[in-house]
């Protein structure tokens, strides 16, 4: 091999070059206190921490993502709770208007007041959120979901909106308004029953229910009447008129008349002649059956057993807006819940992928100063080399 003078300063300026360019390194790192400050400096390590990297800013948009949906869902229990009370002043004022005591006049008061509550509930139905988006619409946000004209129409969809609040995991943050307020089961939400028109006596249907549900789906299959052939006597007929059941019936007593899993309370005397329509549930909206029940209470000498039947069958249409109300406050609550228990598992994640995260980059001060004073000392005795050999030449060895 051969040396020159030239090469063995060559040899020399580039350690010390070398020496240099670790330690601007290691001064970097424990300026940032990173290991990896570029991915040159560990390609393994650098891709790891990008990985983590992206894991913590997803959990925390999560977490931004569970902030906004508890906050609509705060407002729309609150909306739903507001609309609760409003239905259960109706429910309140709807039993002072059955009782017998009333008058034409009273009852109107009564109306009058209904009137108003009805306004309140359409309010709480068109409520909006903090963004100025309508709760109830759907994904129709920007438009009130319920039209007022000739009667409450809802113009929103059917669509839930809905967040991600952990990895695969998508919560509704409201309920369409239709679901809520408008597709309403009639009667006890299997079946309801009405008063015909032509009655005479003074018969009233009260509660029903499902007396044996196992009998239910093939007895709902069409309509049904129970007619009373004689004062103290019944039958129950299908739509086609054939005689299903018949029995007796005592009206000192009332009672209730059972047949085929239906159940249904009757007080009152009828007449012969006198009948109940039963058929399966169908929907309607909350705000027909407060227009349906303003509407009798206003009507001309009232009291009677035709406006009972009636103000019954609204009553029991009533408690179905007031219950649904009490589910959908109830999903509401559920998905809050679980907002609460997921915003828990995203701050655990959190903290174990920053944990991980600073394994993988941070750097580790005690061997970072240990090394910064092993290549000081390389470094000097670099420069002290290159300090002898600079001024050395070949003939000085051969004198």
């Amino acid at each position: 091999m051969r040396v020159s003078t030239s090469w063995m300063q060559q040899q020399s300026v580039g350690s010390m070059i070398e020496r240099q360019g670790d330690l601007s390194n290691l001064n970097t790192q424990l300026s940032t206190g990173k290991r990896i400050n570029q991915p040159s400096d560990d390609p393994v390590g650098a891709a790891r921490a990008l990985d983590y990297s992206h894991l913590t800013a997803d959990t925390a948009q999560y977490q931004r993502n569970i902030g906004t949906a508890n906050a609509r869902l705060g407002l729309e229990d609150q909306s739903l709770a507001n609309a609760s009370g409003v239905l259960g002043r109706v429910r309140t004022l709807l039993l002072q208007a059955a009782n017998g005591t009333q008058t034409d006049g009273t009852r109107g008061d009564i109306a009058a007041e209904m009137v108003q509550l009805r306004q309140q509930l359409l309010g709480q139905a068109n409520s909006k959120d903090g963004q100025g988006d309508y709760i109830f619409a759907g994904n129709r946000t920007g438009a009130a979901p319920f039209a007022s004209q000739n009667g409450v129409t809802y113009v929103g969809d059917d669509g839930q909106r809905m967040v991600a609040a952990g990895p695969g995991l998508q919560v509704a943050t409201g309920d369409p308004g239709s679901a809520v307020f408008a597709d309403i089961p009639t009667g006890n939400g299997t079946f309801a029953i009405s008063a015909g028109a032509a009655n005479t006596g003074s018969a009233v249907a009260g509660a029903s229910s499902v007396s044996d549900p196992g009998a239910n789906p093939s007895a709902w299959g069409g309509s049904y009447s129970i007619v009373f052939t004689a004062a103290n006597a019944y039958e129950v007929r299908d739509g086609a008129g054939t005689v299903l059941d018949s029995g007796s019936y005592d009206a000192t007593v009332g009672g209730s008349i059972t047949f085929r899993g239906a159940q249904v309370a009757f007080s009152g005397q009828p007449d012969a002649g006198d009948s109940f329509a039963l058929g399966a549930s169908a929907k309607q909206d909350v705000f027909t059956t407060l227009d349906k029940i303003i509407a009798t209470l206003r009507q001309p000498n009232g009291g009677g057993a035709d406006m009972q039947n009636s103000l019954n069958t609204q009553f029991a249409n009533l408690d179905q807006a007031i219950d649904n109300i009490t589910r959908t406050r109830g999903m509401v609550g559920a998905r809050m819940n679980a907002l609460d228990q997921q915003s828990g598992l995203n701050d655990d994640l959190t903290l174990q992928y920053k944990s991980a995260l600073s394994g993988v980059q941070d750097l580790n001060y005690y061997d970072a100063i240990s090394q910064l004073t092993a290549q000081t000392t390389a470094l000097q005795a670099a420069q002290q080399t290159f300090t002898r050999i600079q001024g050395s030449k070949l003939f000085d060895y051969l004198r």
